[in-house]
C-alpha cells in the first residue's frame, strides 16, 4: 500500500460544501477577508463556527 502525497495536517477537511450568495454576503466576505487578512474559507469557517453557539441550547 503507497502513501498518500501531500502536506500532512492535524486536520483534514475531506468534506466540499458549495454555496451560491447574492451580492451583499459577497461583499460582506471580501470585506472581512480585507480586514482580517484571511481566505474566504477561512472567513467561511469562522462565520460557521459562530453558529456552533446557537444550537447549544
Amino acid at each position: 500500500m503507497t502513501k498518500k502525497i501531500g502536506r500532512p495536517t492535524d486536520n483534514p477537511k475531506p468534506y466540499k460544501i458549495t454555496v451560491r450568495v447574492d451580492e451583499r454576503c459577497k461583499n460582506i466576505i471580501d470585506s472581512y477577508c480585507e480586514q482580517e487578512k484571511v481566505s474566504q474559507m477561512e472567513c467561511i469557517r469562522r462565520g460557521i463556527e459562530k453558529l456552533e453557539d446557537d444550537i447549544k441550547k
